[in-house]
């Protein structure tokens, strides 16, 4: 049996051994090791120490090692958001006009977040594409998704051109296994008069609450420009995402 220790002195051991093998290992070693890896303290210290802190503060986690997790793997689940790719990781469902366009960001265009170099250009006649997330493959097995229902936060910048009209199309549609929708974000379009001030703006929309069954997600975004310009004087898009998130932490 391994020597008895003040559970003080124990927690501050387990901060510093990888969260998987406290789960997989040392929890199994003993009933004390149980305890203290089980334990809210250990488990809310560790989001503290690794800098884990919650957005909506008025809204503690119920499960503090889910929290963490939720955390730990949080990231962006599209591919190539930025078009720093290319065209890799897209499926091109409309092509027209002449064609979606990658430019470069300029300076006086700038996004809020200027790390953000590239974006995608619509022409003038429809042109929209799409990405297909598989959530086993991104590691969100078929029981989390259906017992914990972590949120799903969607989010796209676009931006029309000031000097022509144009319109953007966005949606979000949560499928089950045989890709049926279960639950969709499908707003109306936006429509940029000529003439606009050509500022970035965020769509964003958050999945709470869809039930069971979720296991892929289809983002689909595009338009065109509303005057059938030659060239690409559509809407613009970057920076899209897609984050699978603890509840409430939007």
């Amino acid at each position: 049996m391994p020597p008895t220790l003040p559970i003080a002195v124990l927690e501050e051991v387990f901060m510093n051994v990888p969260a998987r093998e406290l789960v997989c290992v040392c929890r199994l070693v003993c009933r004390q090791w149980k305890e203290v890896v089980d334990s809210t303290s250990l488990w809310r210290n560790r989001c503290r120490r690794e800098g884990y802190e919650l957005r909506n503060a008025s809204s503690l986690p119920k499960d503090w090692r889910q929290f963490y997790f939720l955390c730990k793997k949080r990231r962006n689940l599209l591919k190539n958001p930025r078009a720093e790719g290319q065209f890799s990781g897209w499926n091109i469902l409309e092509d027209g006009g002449d064609k979606w366009k990658i430019e470069d960001v300029s300076q006086e265009h700038l996004l809020p977040d200027e790390t953000v170099k590239k974006y995608f250009v619509t022409s003038y006649t429809s042109c929209m594409k799409c990405q297909l997330i598989d959530l086993v493959k991104e590691g969100y097995g078929p029981a989390f998704m259906d017992e914990v229902q972590p949120d799903i936060i969607v989010s796209d910048w676009y931006s029309p051109r000031w000097d022509c009209g144009c319109v953007y199309n966005f949606s979000v549609e949560l499928l089950n296994q045989k890709k049926k929708v279960i639950r969709e974000f499908h707003p109306d379009p936006v429509y940029f008069e000529q003439w606009n001030d050509m500022q970035w703006k965020q769509m964003k929309h958050v999945f709470h609450g869809y039930g069971p069954g979720v296991r892929f997600i289809r983002f689909t975004h595009g338009g065109k420009d509303t005057q059938f310009w030659a060239g690409w004087y559509g809407i613009r898009v970057t920076n899209s995402s897609v984050e699978i998130s603890p509840s409430g932490d939007r």
